[in-house]
């Protein structure tokens, strides 16, 4: 090699015009080593000179149709453009849409919770069947049309989720519900009704798995293909662009998903209605996000079925690549061409990566940051709601304020930072540490956050003096005949709050007031300082809950969003560092190894375990007439935020140990050891070269 050219490798070709690029090897212009451990050096294979080596980089277009306008995109930004969409569409079903529905579609389709919660399971049950099969033999194929194939499978999936609201018929509500004392008819007798509707949940689980095959592709081959397609420095820029987008994805499902709940129901079919959006018989268009969902997704069909197998320029990239896989001896079965190509190779590749301490320790690393994201993503709402006494849909906004833009932050950061100081795979992981432990040291912000519980009659104070604590029913209600599980929580002119308009004995609704006011409530007792006494001639109660005197919120929503982003900032590095440490055949199969872990060890049991500690410091239980407990309405929320950081520190620790044992078990390679890059009709082993210190930093 000429000096000048400096790191080059003569089996990659630039790209060029044509479809693909030929280039005749012989022995005395390449110089291929195969290096199977330290000092030790193999037979140096000689390719005969009369048979080319064929690299599949060509041009955007379908078989011999290539337009000179598809050539623009023909190039890693034009394909991150197009997997951000993806990703964003992804986010929007199945963490957005999905979630902000599953209430609408329990009232619509007559299901209980359990069984609501086995359709948003279905999503992570789908990826950790298929995630290894996927990214084992995608990675010697077609990423690209891969992701042509998750595409058409998301928009399919969004579209069966959406099939029930066409063939259900039309939505018929019952009577109103009486709020007032005396809640005349307002008792339900004790039967367990069923109805055909609920066999729809066979039609969700089945759009749920289809989302889940499309969207095993994405996170393993799609950010694999980056990977190939960039310079190592800037790979965890592309890459935390790209999962950036799939956090962003959420956000805009539950702001599309919550302004289409506005719409009624069989908007489609020309009703209309007279009650509103505050009667608990009104339900929204849940299914119109999914039909839109579809058509994203279907049109970015096209898009990814065009572009070649490999970005021109990809050889190129990929020569002047400083190899920094992690030295053990389960690794050099991968330099074997046929490698992979086989599903008898399935259990050897597996073996390999599992018997791989440092890529195990990242993946177990990631699992446990996972569980506290996806605990804290579905119970932050409720958290900030029960603390600081706000209503549901506004804890809901604030909750979505502050995590989606703070993890959205914290991925672009530390994508950023990673590429700007070009970090080699062991200051990645020490990069990662460092996150780990200033999210740790933030953690405790929910125990100096913390409120204490306001004034709840019949919870922790007596209604005006009478009545017993934990017994709803008192002498100034007891001939209502209110529903214990009709929760619609009112303020008293007394500065307690009651259960419901019912329980607080209130006779008469104040008529075209907003909030909702009460009149003639015979539980509430004289006006305190809080309420004003000309603000209280016009109403004994209102609808809401009291306002809170803890002046906490602000401080918490500040740290909050902090420790967001310390602990999203190591989620790219996180995933660069796992690309790196293994062959370079491996990172599609890796990246479907850890995504299973993640699956298995955090994103599955992540709201189970939240959701039982939350369960531990509820005060008062919803009993139904058959005696059945329901839901949770009032919590103790001292406890609950001690058992929240107990959650947080623990898994944060595990974080910590992991990526401590990373750093301390891996071995870099021999400096200037060049990558492994394979592809269907091309092996390039590794190959020592005299590395450019200018472009590449060493671990010391």
């Amino acid at each position: 090699m000429e000096e000048a050219r400096g790191i080059d490798n003569p089996a990659f070709v630039p790209s060029s015009p044509s479809p693909r690029r030929h280039l005749p090897a012989s022995p005395t212009e390449v110089d291929v080593s195969v290096l199977s451990g330290p000092g030790e050096e193999l037979p140096r294979p000689q390719p005969p000179p009369e048979q080319p080596l064929e690299l599949e980089e060509g041009p955007c277009g379908w078989g011999r149709f290539t337009p000179d306008c598809l050539q623009r995109c023909n190039n890693p930004k034009g394909f991150l453009f197009h997997y951000c969409l993806l990703a964003l569409t992804q986010g929007i079903v199945v963490n957005g849409l999905v979630n902000i529905s599953i209430s609408t579609i329990e009232k619509r389709y007559e299901l209980k919770s359990s069984l609501t919660g086995l359709v948003s399971s279905s999503y992570d049950i789908s990826f950790c069947l298929l995630s290894l099969f996927v990214s084992f033999f995608g990675e010697r194929g077609h990423k690209p049309r891969w992701l042509a194939f998750a595409s058409f499978m998301m928009g399919l999936g969004s579209l069966i989720f959406s099939l029930p609201h066409f063939t259900s018929g039309e939505y018929h509500f019952g009577s109103k519900f009486e709020d007032t004392c005396p809640a005349t008819g307002n008792i339900s007798n004790c039967k367990d009704d069923t109805s055909n509707l609920s066999n729809y949940l066979y039609v969700f689980i089945l759009g749920q798995l289809l989302l889940g095959v499309g969207g095993t592709p994405l996170y393993t081959l799609g950010t694999a293909f980056i990977d190939d397609s960039v310079p190592t420095h800037k790979s965890s820029l592309y890459i935390g662009i790209g999962f950036s987008m799939s956090v962003l994805g959420p956000a805009v499902g539950y702001v599309l998903g919550g302004q289409l709940l506005k719409i009624y129901i069989d908007a489609d079919m020309g009703k209309s209605t007279f009650i509103t959006e505050d009667d608990p018989r009104w339900l929204g268009a849940w299914w119109i996000g999914f039909i839109l969902s579809w058509f994203l997704a279907s049109s970015l069909i096209l898009p990814f079925s065009c572009f070649p197998k490999h970005l021109p320029g990809t050889a190129e990239i990929q020569a002047g690549k400083i190899s920094q896989t992690h030295q053990n001896e389960s690794g050099t079965k991968t330099t074997d061409e046929n490698f992979g190509k086989s599903i008898k190779d399935f259990p050897a590749a597996l073996q390999i990566l599992l018997r791989n301490p440092v890529f195990m320790c990242l993946a177990l690393s990631t699992a446990t940051e996972a569980l506290i994201t996806t605990g804290f993503a579905t119970f932050l709402p409720k958290f900030i709601e029960n603390q600081f006494g706000l209503s549901s849909s506004f804890a809901a906004t604030l909750g979505g304020v502050v995590l989606i833009p703070g993890a959205a932050l914290g991925q672009v950061l530390g994508g950023v930072i990673v590429s700007k100081f070009k970090m080699a795979c062991k200051n990645i992981m020490k990069f990662s540490l460092l996150m780990a432990v200033l999210s740790l040291a933030l953690s405790f912000i929910f125990i100096f956050a913390k409120c204490g519980n306001e004034p709840f009659a019949g919870v922790s104070e007596a209604y005006n003096g009478t009545g017993e604590l934990g017994n709803l029913t008192a002498p100034c209600n007891v001939n209502c005949n209110c529903l214990d599980s009709f929760y619609y929580p009112v303020c008293g002119r007394d500065g307690v709050q009651y259960f419901s308009p019912c329980l607080a004995g209130c006779k008469n609704s104040v008529p075209n007031s907003q909030p909702k006011a009460y009149n003639n409530c015979s539980c509430t007792g004289r006006t305190k300082q809080m309420v004003s006494s000309a603000e209280s001639l016009s109403f004994e109660a209102k609808a809401g809950k009291c306002e809170t005197r803890c002046t906490n919120l602000p401080v918490f929503l500040g740290f909050f969003f902090v420790t967001v982003i310390f602990t999203f900032m190591a989620g790219t590095p996180v995933t660069v560092a796992i690309l790196r440490c293994v062959n370079d055949c491996q990172r599609s199969l890796a990246l479907g190894v850890q995504f299973v872990l993640v699956r298995l060890l955090g994103t599955i049991p992540g709201p189970i375990v939240f959701g039982f500690a939350i369960d531990s410091s509820c005060t008062l239980w919803d009993i139904n007439q058959c005696g059945i407990r329901g839901a949770c309405w009032i919590y103790d929320n001292a406890r609950m935020a001690v058992v929240l950081v107990g959650i947080s520190v623990g898994c944060k620790a595990l974080t910590i140990l992991f990526n401590t044992l990373a750093i301390f078990l891996y071995k870099p390679p021999p400096s200037g050891t060049n990558v492994t890059f394979q592809s269907e009709n091309v092996v390039v082993a590794s190959v020592p070269v005299e590395p450019d210190y200018s472009k590449t930093r060493h671990d010391g």
